[in-house]
Order: structure tokens, then C-alpha cells, then sequence
């Protein structure tokens, strides 16, 4: 009959219809991610983790909604390879970012082919219909080099462009354009990468904040640190209201993480030496929070070691994509009972990259955490220093010479994973 007769064209144009229909269906059924970034913030600074001192009601009531793990880590405490860490599901000597600077009289733009030979978790997404946004801290060139789809950074060094430019307005300045971009969104799931420099250098918080500190501690520049750490606070939680209010919160997947951490010196502006840039716990550790109603159970975990390198990983995952090939396994958050206490790994290295071709030449340290135990082994012969880390977070009791024989087990381990 012929009114039951399609032609090629017709019947090639219904498949294509249906096929976009599933595709829809298939985005509506993804999450959003809101990925959440302190910048220079110690692992002990948050009231929920039992600072007498400083307050932090948002992110205190986030960890109460979350997967919360008490020990979270980065694998290296400076911001640029960490951020890059983060974003690629690689370590530093993988992906090539060791440092914050290059050496003297190289082009910034030079580092920039690490970016864009290694895949990325904000491309994936993008490539798969995420719309994704970058606000706040980003060092590799202009926002698109790294897969977002908008942002606020230009990333141009002959205006200024290094390490954010005109993105790290935000948090200090208002959320306005995160939530511009969240309306703008609709129906589209959306990536939103919140990196404010916060609450990092300059400390200049709100008066308002300040005067609530500078009478509670003997030196002006802890204060200030601490009023930051409020401030900081303060933006977490108009970000995650408007979630709330724009009724988004029930499929946003939240995560949060520090950078780095930081120690303030109570006699200068400066952070002391075992917090940035040091293997020790005051740089590397920090909280680490999932937040997906109705997927992840909210808990306290405070004995699992879990590594920011899974986030990439973590993230597609749970937006039903393939990770990368090279990329750290993902964290079990919908099943965190079957989370395996793995061992962590990490480096670290000068600021200023020495080769960008030759991360070798820019390393100070190697560390591993297995189970109870924390080994740091410097690269210019100076003696290894081992801690017993559950019982010894503070790392004041160098115990190396009482075990010789997990110096060396864990000395093979760090040789096993990367021998420079």
C-alpha cells in the first residue's frame, strides 16, 4: 500500500530524530557538577573539623550532607600542578605541569602543549553536551584551551594573564556570573569550575570580618587568615543556596577540595615551611566532600586516605562517561563501603619549572601514605623521614631510624610508581 511507504530520506530522518530524542533523554538524566576549590587553605581550618576559633557554618552543613573524607589529599601542594592534577587524573611528572612559572626567558604559552596533549575531564564533558564554565583560579592559557565551553579568564599574557586574570573577581567580587551561567543553562546539564583565590593572598577580608578575629589571636596576620577562611565560607554558601533556591541541589553533584594548604607565620604575611609547597600534612592534606542527594549517603569517614588525581575520573563516571585512558581510577561514592584504602602517592617540586620537557629536574620530594604509615624521601640525599600518620598527624616524631625495614619496603613502592 502505498501510504505505508516511507522513503529512504523520511525513514533516515525519523532515525535521526529518535536518536537526538534518546540523547536528550539521556543529558536530562545526567547530573550537574559544581566543583568547589579552596586556594591556600589548611586542613584543620574548618569549624567541622574542630577549629576552636575559626567558623564555617556552609561548608560545616556541606560535610554534613556529604561523603565526607577527613583525609583527602592532593599530590602536590602547589596550586598549578595540583589544579592540573585535578583536571587531567595524572600526576605531575605524567602530565608535565611541575610548577607554577617556566624557567626564565621561556614563553608562558610554551607549557600549554602539556594542556592540550593530555585529555581532560571539562573537555570529556563538553564533548558529551555538558555546558562548562570556568570562574576563579586557571594558569593554562584561555579557559577553551582546557575544554570549558565559557568563562571569565582570558588568559592572554601580554594583559595580564597568568593565573586568572580577570576570573579572580569572583568570590571577592560576587557569584553573578556563575549564576548567570547556571539560568542560562536550562535544561542542558552544566560544569561549573568555583576556584576563587580564596582564601588565599591578598588577606584583605571584610572589615566586618576582621574585627570579629583581630581580638581572639595575638597576631593581626592570623587574624586576617582566619577572617579569609569566614569569608570564603560565606561564598561557598551563596553559591550552594542558589543551588537550593534554583531547586538544582537533588541532581548537582558537589565536590570540594583545598589546592594546597597553608600555615599563616604569626610574625609576617608569609605561610610557614610545612604547609605550601612541603610534602607534609599542612600542604597536601585536605577535606574532601561529595555531595548527590539520593546517590551518595551522607558520612564521616575519617580513616580512608582518598587523592584529588580520582576526581576526573569520579566526575565522568558519574555523568555516565568514559574516563580517559591513563586516568586514576575513580572513588566509589555511591558505594563507599566498597572503597578500598589504597596507597597515595605524590611529589613535589620547585616553583619555577627548571626543564619543561625534564620534570626530574625540578624534584625535591617523593611521598607515599600506606595504611599507617607516611614516607618522605627528598632527592638531594638528606635523610628519609617517616611518620606514623594516623597516630602522628601533626608529623612531630620522625620514627626512620626505629624502622628501617619500612623505609625500604616503602622506598620500593615510591620506585615502583615513579623512579626519576
Amino acid at each position: 500500500m502505498p501510504g505505508l511507504r516511507f522513503s529512504s530520506a523520511i525513514a533516515a530522518s525519523l532515525a535521526a530524530i529518535c536518536l537526538m530524542l534518546t540523547s536528550v533523554a539521556s543529558a536530562a538524566d545526567r547530573p550537574n557538577v559544581v566543583l568547589i576549590l579552596s586556594d591556600d587553605q589548611a586542613w584543620t581550618d574548618y569549624g567541622f573539623l574542630g577549629h576552636e576559633q575559626i567558623q564555617t557554618p556552609a561548608l560545616d552543613k556541606l560535610a554534613k550532607q556529604s561523603l565526607t573524607f577527613t583525609r583527602g589529599y592532593v599530590p602536590i601542594s602547589l596550586c598549578r600542578p595540583s589544579l592540573m592534577t585535578l583536571i587531567t587524573g595524572k600526576y605531575p611528572h605524567q602530565h608535565g605541569i611541575t610548577g607554577n612559572d617556566p624557567p626564565q626567558g621561556t614563553p608562558r604559552q610554551a607549557m600549554l602543549k602539556h594542556v592540550r596533549r593530555e585529555p581532560n575531564f571539562v573537555r570529556l564533558l563538553a564533548e558529551h553536551g555538558y555546558r562548562t564554565f570556568q570562574a576563579g583560579k586557571w594558569w593554562e592559557g584561555n579557559p577553551a584551551e582546557g575544554g570549558f565551553t565559557q568563562g571569565m579568564t582570558h588568559g592572554d599574557p601580554k594583559r595580564g594573564g597568568r593565573h586568572g586574570d580577570v576570573g579572580l573577581k569572583i568570590g571577592r567580587e560576587g557569584l553573578q556570573p556563575v549564576f548567570d551561567f547556571i539560568a542560562e543553562s536550562k535544561d542542558q546539564p552544566f560544569f561549573v569550575w568555583y576556584a576563587p583565590m580564596l582564601p588565599h593572598q591578598p588577606h584583605n577580608p571584610p572589615q566586618r570580618l576582621l574585627d570579629k578575629y583581630k581580638d581572639k589571636v595575638d597576631s593581626i596576620h592570623v587574624a586576617k587568615y582566619y577572617a579569609m577562611c569566614e569569608w570564603w565560607d560565606e561564598t561557598c554558601g551563596e553559591l550552594l543556596n542558589y543551588l537550593d533556591e534554583q531547586k538544582l541541589s537533588d541532581n548537582t553533584l558537589v565536590i570540594y577540595a583545598a589546592d594546597n594548604g597553608w600555615i599563616q607565620d604569626p610574625t609576617s604575611p608569609k605561610f610557614t615551611p610545612r604547609s605550601k609547597r612541603s610534602p607534609y600534612e599542612g600542604g597536601i592534606r585536605t577535606p574532601i566532600m561529595f555531595r548527590w542527594p539520593g546517590h551518595v549517603k551522607p558520612h564521616l569517614n575519617t580513616t580512608t586516605p582518598v587523592s584529588s588525581i580520582s576526581f576526573a575520573a569520579t566526575i565522568l563516571e558519574a555523568c555516565h562517561i568514559e574516563p580517559a585512558k591513563g586516568m586514576a581510577p575513580a572513588i566509589a561514592i555511591e558505594t563507599p563501603e566498597k572503597i578500598p584504602t589504597e596507597t597515595l602517592y605524590g611529589e613535589i617540586f620547585e616553583h619555577d619549572v627548571a626543564d619543561i620537557d625534564a620534570p626530574a629536574k625540578s624534584l625535591l620530594y617523593r611521598w607515599v601514605i600506606d595504611g599507617d604509615w607516611k614516607l618522605i624521601l627528598p632527592v638531594d640525599g638528606q635523610h628519609p623521614e617517616l611518620f606514623a600518620i594516623k597516630t602522628d598527624p601533626s608529623e612531630t616524631k620522625n620514627v626512620a631510624a626505629a624502622h628501617p625495614e619500612v623505609v625500604a619496603a616503602l622506598t620500593k613502592k615510591l620506585d615502583d610508581w615513579w623512579k626519576p
